[in-house]
């Protein structure tokens, strides 16, 4: 899906841990947004992190839950994002622990659909 116009770049920061719908909270955003149309999304694993708690998080730290950071970035227009964005406030909300939102405007050099072979 190709992005006109002015867009918006979404970052979600939670961690692996954060459940929403008896999921991940990360894979429930992203099946919501493919379900939703968004034009791309991506969750990256962090290696290290901590937030307002200032409670350190590292893959290196042994625990029997491995509790790590995780950042869903989701691209569109920014109607969209914005839609979206209030769309799962609700589930960010309810979440026991911190997070964090972030969007800004960006703009997109190259929206290129590849071929599926």
């Amino acid at each position: 899906m190709e992005i006109e116009g002015e867009a918006k770049v979404l970052r979600i920061y939670i961690s692996n841990t954060d459940k929403a719908e008896h999921t991940s909270l990360y894979e429930a955003i992203a099946y919501k947004a493919k379900h939703y149309g968004m034009a791309g999304i991506t969750v990256y694993k962090g290696v290290m992190g901590y937030g307002a708690s200032l409670e350190l998080h590292s893959d290196k730290f042994w625990e029997i839950t491995e509790k790590i950071p995780v950042v869903v970035e989701i691209i569109d227009q920014s109607e969209k994002i914005d839609r979206f964005s209030e769309y799962i406030l609700p589930w960010i909300n309810s979440l026991p622990k911190g997070c964090l939102i972030t969007s800004q405007r960006i703009d997109v050099v190259l929206s290129k659909q590849g071929k599926r072979t």
